[in-house]
């Protein structure tokens, strides 16, 4: 039967009144933004003024702290060399591997815990001080998880060293078994330190620990049966201790900070060569019995008796719901997948459960200025789902700066991300016209193979033209290439200023060929015809004759279709261009070029085939 989970707890928003104002919010890419309408709950006719503030709830607040985002960034490397684990690595090798990948995780979490640390203590009496207290915790309580299922899902500890691992695990959790053994092993008399009993260590091998536990039982259990100890009750408690007597051992239980490390210490003296597959049965009674039915589990509590009833996707639920952020559950649950535990578990929404976890973590990241090129490569390592859910997040992140735009459109340029390229570079084209960067704009036109859009700058680098009589950008204009076909305005402007070229470098010929050419190939805006005429005129006045009396007439011809009174859509019609003064004058003084030097052209095309 399918599990469900159950209702969500409430998230209350501090400064929302829902009791007065309708709210409404929206998604934002990795937050929700909340508002207060404008209409009244009760008296929906009428329109009252709502509250001025949109209240923002971070989906990931975690990839903000500074602290953790070095995290993150650590993290990152060892999960992308996790990836790289070469498939023929197996048996021995390839666990030790894992082994070593989850230490680095441990000793990631464990730097940043002490780091973090550092700062609750340096201002434990602020509200951030007992924030930096409270990620310490969360911190903690991670790494003690982690460790756990690294015992128990990656080392697999057989029967015997696996008290071993656990005696360490406990040691290493809690603080005060450290101190207080450095505190009885610096004293001069060890066994006459007043903590000297209170220290359930080990340091042995298996076979001593084996050896020397069945004597100690043996021996303990003679002693009490004869009642040796019958008239020193902290002897014959210290007897019952060593025979793991769980109410001698609950009757200093201020000694024991949890029952995870009482659990341990009963193990120790009843049962140091527990099984595996008993490991729950010890872990329950040890959770009822050190509860005393006085307090109910907290999420670590089931967390943890989850992990040792081996049931590894209770564990990985048990701490979504628990910890704050998705970065625990992705990474342990990837490392557990790269271990062969999570084959055969599927979503029923079409994605396994390393999938999901590693996406959701991976908008998070998408929500941060620059914590984004990590999810780029997390996305990389999802085969199923991974690219759909890149494609949806590279289209969000803002284009806050030129240089951000070029690596985001390098990430999809190394994955063929065609689509997101084209609009990432419309983005950037439209940016740059409103702030009257032509030259970038029209660079990033090209680059999205947008040809309506290039054909829009174009027309805004010949108006620019037209009204200064330069052009701007030269450099780009000049290196155009083959981007120059991407339409028919961008070609006109590269050949056009090809003629400003020629022209410059005074190839007379070849530049009046290529004018005539932008004009009778309609390929030039009819609106600039009268700046390509007018630009003939120079050529008409050269001492040596230019234009061929062929060429005049072509010149001759444009001209009366520019002036011959049939308007063009979205052009001043021929009646507005004669009533202007300044454009009857340079009619009238085209006109007057044009025959002089179709005269001139005809005299000396004649005099050449007399001759």
């Amino acid at each position: 039967m399918e599990e469900f989970d159950g209702e969500p707890t409430v998230t209350w928003i501090p400064g929302v009144n829902s009791q007065k104002k309708q709210m409404c919010f929206d998604w934002g890419p990795g937050e929700m933004l909340v508002c207060e309408t404008s209409f009244n709950k009760k008296e929906k006719s009428e329109m009252v003024a709502g509250c001025p503030f949109i209240h923002i709830i971070r989906k990931d607040i975690d990839v903000y702290s500074k602290i953790l985002r070095k995290l993150f960034n650590e993290s990152h490397g060892i999960f992308v060399g996790l990836q790289r684990i070469e498939e023929e690595l197996t048996g021995k090798s390839r666990k030790a591997q894992l082994v070593r990948v989850s230490k680095n995780y441990r000793s990631v979490i464990r730097a940043c815990m002490e780091e973090m640390h550092q700062f609750a203590v340096a201002d434990k009496d602020s509200a951030i001080g007992r924030q930096f207290s409270s990620q310490v915790s969360i911190l903690s309580a991670m790494e003690l998880i982690w460790n756990l299922c690294e015992i128990l899902f990656i080392e697999v500890a057989p029967a015997g060293p696996l008290l071993l691992y656990l005696l360490d695990w406990v040691r290493l959790h809690v603080c005060e078994v450290d101190s207080l053994s450095a505190d009885v092993l610096g004293s001069e008399n060890p066994s006459k330190h007043e903590s000297f009993w209170n220290l359930p260590g080990n340091t042995q091998t298996l076979t001593e620990l084996e050896l020397r536990w069945q004597h100690w039982h043996e021996e303990c259990e003679r002693h009490l049966q004869d009642g040796t100890f019958a008239s020193n009750p902290h002897l014959e408690s210290l007897c019952k201790v060593l025979l793991g007597d769980d109410a001698a051992l609950l009757e200093h239980k201020e000694l024991l900070s949890n029952w995870y490390h009482f659990l341990v210490t009963r193990l120790l003296y009843s049962q140091p060569t527990v099984k595996p597959m008993d490991l729950h049965l010890y872990a329950q009674s040890s959770l009822d019995l050190f509860l005393g039915g006085e307090s109910s589990p907290e999420p670590l509590d089931n967390i943890l008796m989850a992990a040792f009833e081996f049931d590894i996707h209770q564990v990985i639920k048990e701490c979504s719901i628990a910890l704050s952020n998705w970065w625990f559950v992705a990474h342990l649950t990837d490392l557990l997948d790269h271990c062969k535990l999570l084959q055969s578990h599927n979503l029923y929404f079409g994605s396994n459960m390393r999938e999901f976890l590693l996406l959701e973590y991976a908008s998070g990241l998408f929500a941060h200025h620059s914590l984004w090129q990590l999810g780029v490569d997390y996305c990389d390592h999802c085969p199923e789902l991974g690219r759909v859910s890149l494609e949806l997040h590279i289209e969000r992140i803002p284009l806050t700066t030129e240089q951000k735009a070029l690596k985001v459109l390098r990430v999809c340029e190394q994955r063929q991300m065609t689509e997101q390229v084209r609009s990432i570079c419309k983005v950037l084209a439209m940016k740059a016209v409103r702030n009257n960067r032509l030259g970038s704009a029209l660079s990033w036109s090209i680059r999205a193979k947008d040809a309506a859009f290039a054909t829009l700058v174009s027309d805004r680098f010949l108006r620019d033209y037209c009204e200064r009589g330069c052009f701007s950008d030269l450099d780009l204009i000049d290196n155009l290439g083959p981007a120059m076909m991407l339409s028919d305005r961008l070609t006109f402007l590269g050949k056009y200023r090809e003629f400003h070229r020629l022209y410059g470098e005074k190839c007379f010929v070849d530049a009046a060929s290529l004018l005539l050419s932008l004009m009778t190939s309609q390929i030039a805006p009819r609106s600039f015809w009268m700046t390509l005429l007018t630009d003939a005129l120079p050529l008409l006045e050269q001492k040596q004759v230019i234009f061929s009396a062929e060429q005049t007439y072509e010149l001759l011809r444009c001209l009366e279709d520019l002036t011959s009174g049939r308007p063009l859509c979205g052009e001043p019609d021929a009646q507005q261009l004669q009533d202007d003064d300044i454009e009857t004058t340079k009619v009238e003084i085209l006109r007057l070029a044009l025959a002089r030097n179709l005269a001139r052209s005809v005299i000396k095309e004649g005099s050449l085939e007399g001759s």
